[in-house]
């Protein structure tokens, strides 16, 4: 069975898709990133938890002050790139669920009370918020540069709070010359699927 989504969006959102390393000079627009979020926005979490956090680094001084916190195989491709996101996890979004989830309102005092289950909740949704956040700076025919290679620490007390924990910077732009490396392999269906 073939799937359903078009040869060409399947290439560009997952096939051709690579991170990128460098980038051209040409800006990303606030429309682009508001084009990108009303896409992913979208992206299933449990109990429609959104706990991803995006910080973008447009100012030369912002990105001054982030460079010095990323690996230095990091630190080039970070101050070229034509715009930089933080993505971070809310520990608070229990705060928005009774609006988010309102089939289930009282989900924020029942299972989030507890800061460390909102941590592992953050994380892990946040997470999955910021692959649908790559995707879908595919789909506005952008490349993606995700980091993780950085200081975490560092990059919280910069830029965020005690409530937001750093998951990873992008890079995001159109590719430059020589963008990316070789593709690495990929596991086999057998080698990742199991049926019981």
């Amino acid at each position: 069975m073939s799937l359903v989504l078009d040869p060409a969006a399947q290439d560009l959102l997952f096939r051709e898709a690579r991170t990128a390393n460098t980038f051209t000079d040409e800006p990303v627009t606030e429309e682009q990133v508001q084009a990108i979020y009303d896409l992913v926005k979208y992206g299933p979490t449990a109990f429609n938890q959104t706990p991803l956090r995006i910080t973008l680094v447009r100012s030369a001084e912002a990105r001054e002050r982030l460079v010095q916190h990323m690996a230095e195989g990091n630190q080039a491709k970070t101050a070229a790139a034509p715009l930089v996101a933080i993505l971070s996890a809310d520990n608070e979004f229990h705060e928005e669920l009774p609006a988010l989830f309102p089939a289930f309102p009282q989900a924020k005092d029942v299972f989030f009370s507890e800061r460390p289950a909102r941590e592992n909740a953050a994380g892990l949704n946040a997470a999955l918020q910021a692959a649908y956040f790559i995707v879908g700076v595919r789909a506005a025919g952008l490349a993606a540069g995700p980091m993780t290679g950085f200081d975490f620490e560092g990059v919280r007390k910069e830029f965020l709070d005690d409530d937001h924990s750093p998951l990873m910077v992008v890079n995001i732009g159109r590719p430059g010359p020589d963008a990316w490396y070789p593709r690495s392999p990929r596991l086999a269906y057998d080698e990742v699927i199991t049926t019981v």
